[in-house]
């Protein structure tokens, strides 16, 4: 069953959207949309605070209080999570996962030491990735500011291995562009690891989700804009999905 996740940006208690993660634009309240995805068919959706690790502060948890108190469907929290009492405080303001980016690639025992204590099922690695070369993609920290020196594929096995029940592949190239998400980068991360996959960042088209779950074989796939602004309606995509042989719940 392939999931269908909006992915809502959050700065200041409100959602935003930026283009290659810049060119920021303000969206709409996190609890509002919370509550028209949760309507509208989302199987999940993802939360992250886009400037907390870049700011080196911890999750802003206001918005999480006003997100659970409107959805009804499961979500997943990111962005400043750096220690296992940030996730406490999540998961009891009514998150279900915890999605781990920086402060895995500064403390990798910080993602065994979290799955050991929640379950990996609840603690998904999240990945924001640029090409620096052919085939070759590399991690980005503090929002995709900056290069880890990192190679993706090879922390991608490592998270696998470090208990990551899930992981998040956002490509900085394609985010917010609409042309599509990076397949290759898919394929072969798809290829090194044995978790779910969730597709981020390019999605213009429906045809674009279905390439991501037909071709690079994802679990799930996550857009931001085009749920947002409602140029691509979730129920339509499903239908759209389910027509073209995809399992999807409805």
């Amino acid at each position: 069953m392939i999931k269908i996740i909006p992915c809502l940006d959050v700065k200041g208690g409100r959602v935003v959207k930026g283009k290659n993660f810049v060119d920021i634009e303000d969206v709409d309240d996190p609890e509002n949309l919370a509550e028209y995805y949760s309507k509208a068919g989302a199987d999940e959706m993802y939360f992250y605070d886009i400037t907390a690790s870049n700011e080196d502060r911890t999750i802003s948890k206001d918005f999480v209080d006003r997100v659970a108190a409107k959805t009804t469907i499961p979500f997943g929290v990111g962005g400043g999570i750096s220690t296992i009492e940030d996730i406490e405080d999540i998961f009891t303001r009514g998150a279900v996962k915890a999605s781990i980016n920086s402060a895995a690639i500064r403390n990798p025992d910080f993602i065994r030491q979290a799955s050991e204590i929640f379950g990996s099922d609840r603690i998904v690695l999240a990945m924001d990735v640029k090409m620096v070369g052919d085939k070759k993609w590399n991690v980005f920290l503090k929002g995709g500011r900056e290069d880890s020196g990192i190679d993706a594929i090879q922390w991608a096995r490592e998270g696998e291995r470090l208990g990551a029940g899930e992981m998040v592949i956002n490509s900085i190239d394609g985010d917010g562009t609409k042309e599509g998400y990076d397949i290759d980068l898919l394929k072969e991360v798809k290829k090194n690891v044995n978790i779910p996959i969730v597709a981020s960042g390019g999605a213009g088209k429906m045809e674009h989700f279905l390439e991501a779950i037909k071709e690079a074989g994802v679990d799930g796939v996550l857009a931001a804009s085009v749920f947002h602004y409602k140029e691509i309606k979730i129920g339509e995509l499903k239908e759209f999905l389910k027509n073209n042989g995809i399992e999807v719940s409805i």
